[in-house]
């Protein structure tokens, strides 16, 4: 009997030993609360860096044509009917003067213009006078050959949409030299010699008499030179 007491008061003793540290250990806890002083400027920025996009993986929006390059030299015309009315009658006034074989003529028509077409750069005052001065074997009448030999050769329309914008005789004036097919350059040589072809290449341009007329028809200009 006394050896069952003995057992039984052993095995109370671990479980009251447990139960007076757990009585004696107390958990220390806190209470959170939010800082009512924190505002949204005061929160760090997100780290990192977005997701990557696949470019490939979405569909492409459609891009326009590049525009093309702009053509090396103007448009070579020979039909005259795509002359407008004004620059035609102008044309024809020119050569019908011309081919009266008078200098007189083709001064009336300068003279008609509202203003006198340039035919120097120089200070040349006197249309006549300058032609029979540079022509004298011929007393300036040479000059009309070179005019109808210039406006009878294709053209070409230069500076649209500018306060610029004409129809120019010879088209030589605005087409590289070195480019000239043996056809055109057969049409160069009914106004030049070779010689000055060959004196053109060096210079780099054609600088022979050109004539040149505003879309409104007003004659601008009928000179030699650069």
């Amino acid at each position: 009997m006394r050896r069952l007491f003995l057992t039984l008061l052993a095995a109370t003793i671990p479980i009251a030993v447990v139960a007076d540290l757990r009585a004696q250990v107390r958990v220390h806890t806190e209470i959170v609360r939010p800082n009512a002083g924190i505002t949204e400027k005061d929160i760090p920025p997100i780290g990192g860096t977005p997701p990557s996009f696949n470019a490939q993986a979405a569909p492409t929006a459609p891009t326009a044509d590049a525009p093309a390059p702009p053509p090396a030299h103007p448009e070579i015309i020979t039909d005259l009917a795509r002359l407008p009315p004004p620059v035609a009658q102008t044309r024809a006034r020119i050569l019908a003067a011309a081919r009266t074989g008078k200098l007189d003529a083709l001064l009336a028509v300068m003279q008609a213009n509202e203003t006198m077409p340039i035919f120097s750069l120089g200070d040349d005052k006197e249309p006549m006078l300058y032609w029979r001065s540079n022509f004298p074997d011929s007393g300036g009448v040479e000059i009309l050959a070179t005019l109808i030999g210039v406006l009878e050769t294709p053209f070409v329309h230069v500076d649209e949409g500018t306060p610029q914008e004409m129809y120019l005789w010879p088209y030589f004036a605005r087409v590289p030299l070195k480019a000239l097919t043996p056809e055109q350059k057969v049409e160069l040589f009914r106004l030049v010699t070779g010689a000055d072809y060959k004196a053109m290449l060096d210079d780099g341009a054609y600088n022979f008499y050109r004539v040149g007329i505003g879309i409104d028809g007003a004659w601008r200009f009928f000179v030699a030179g650069d």
